[in-house]
């Protein structure tokens, strides 16, 4: 990697930090000094604007998919302790779910509860849940819509999203500075879920990018998020493709099988350029032990960041930070990526797969 390439890395890397505090300010109404002091711990919050101060209680229902992943759990999780931290924001759990049908009933109960006052949806499926969403938001109910998004821009009051597609474009930009424009290099990818949106953003944005320096994608699979499906895919990639130079894995929670197909095969002949930002494939970075080069982080903040939004909606507040009147309609966050030199800037935070 050239002098410059590396430089701009870092400054790459330092803006992401940067930006990833001001939205944490943005959202809660702290200001940098009193994100600094106050630590992120639960009920310890110093008050840095009048947005942090109690107000009205608000009960906030969330519901989610099953947590059968890290990313996902810690999905989960950090929006439970971002309530926690309010002592006006009383959050209703529902359990987490990939049963379609059983996620709509649970929109459904929350619609009839006199007392929600917002709901925060990350949806197994997007489309599927659109029409309980508009119902919601027909009934006066404002809809924070996480990750997976509605069909319909009016089944959300407020969309907070990562960034697949910059995702996507990101992983193959690094790919690009790392082996050019060789016609030779064979380029390897083992996309998520295929039939979901956000999967094919990143493939996408990975294809876009790729294209940029002259190359493509030669094999591609697809698993489904998990430790078994990664392996699974990946082993047949493996099979089909006798030689690789770099390997773009969407997910870092089916990295894991995907790195255990890798050693059951004896393949180090590539790199590998992770996805989501896991701390196992950070610690892989930091030793040097795999084929693992790189990550790219999809922030597991994001329910989070809607459950600390629904809270402003229901008391009819802004966000601090802009001088608009009213909440965004959307809300993206950055996909920065992850390598030796920035590790370390990362990994504190990282969730666990």
């Amino acid at each position: 990697m050239t002098a410059s390439m590396t430089l701009r890395r870092r400054v790459t890397a330092s803006l992401a930090v940067l930006a990833s505090a001001a939205l944490l300010a943005s959202c809660t109404g702290n200001t940098p000094e009193a994100v600094g002091e106050g630590g992120g711990g639960g009920g310890d919050r110093q008050a840095g604007s009048s947005n942090d101060e109690p107000g009205e209680t608000v009960t906030i229902g969330f519901s989610a998919p099953a947590a059968d992943h890290g990313w996902m759990g810690a999905m989960s999780t950090r929006a439970q302790e971002v309530a926690d931290e309010y002592e006006d924001v009383e959050l209703l759990v529902a359990e987490g779910t990939n049963d379609v049908n059983l996620q709509i009933s649970q929109i459904e109960t929350f619609i009839n509860n006199d007392e929600v006052d917002a709901i925060v949806v990350v949806p197994f499926d997007g489309a599927a849940l659109t029409g309980v969403a508009l119902d919601a938001m027909e009934a006066g109910i404002p809809v924070i819509n996480v990750d997976r998004e509605f069909s319909d821009p009016n089944a959300a009051r407020l969309t907070v999203v990562g960034d697949n597609y910059g995702m996507g474009h990101n992983a193959g930009e690094y790919i690009c500075e790392r082996i050019g424009d060789d016609p030779e290099a064979v380029i390897a990818e083992v996309a998520g879920i295929s039939s979901l949106p956000l999967t094919e953003e990143r493939t996408q944005g990975f294809e876009d990018a790729l294209g940029e320096c002259g190359q493509d994608v030669d094999n591609r699979v697809s698993a489904d998020f998990t430790v078994q499906g990664g392996e699974s895919a990946t082993s047949n990639l493996l099979q089909a493709a006798p030689e690789i130079d770099a390997l773009w894995n969407h997910d870092d929670d089916q990295g894991v099988g995907v790195l255990s197909a890798i050693e059951n095969a004896g393949r180090d002949e590539f790199f590998m350029v992770g996805g989501a930002g896991s701390a196992n494939m950070m610690r892989h970075i930091q030793e040097g032990d795999s084929v693992v080069e790189a990550t790219v982080v999809y922030p597991a903040s994001q329910a989070a960041n809607g459950v600390a939004m629904a809270r402003l909606l229901a008391q009819d507040k802004a966000v601090s930070d802009l001088v608009e009147n009213e909440i965004p309609r959307r809300i993206q966050l950055y996909a920065p990526v992850v390598s030796e030199e920035n590790v370390g800037e990362y990994i504190d935070s990282a969730f666990e797969s």
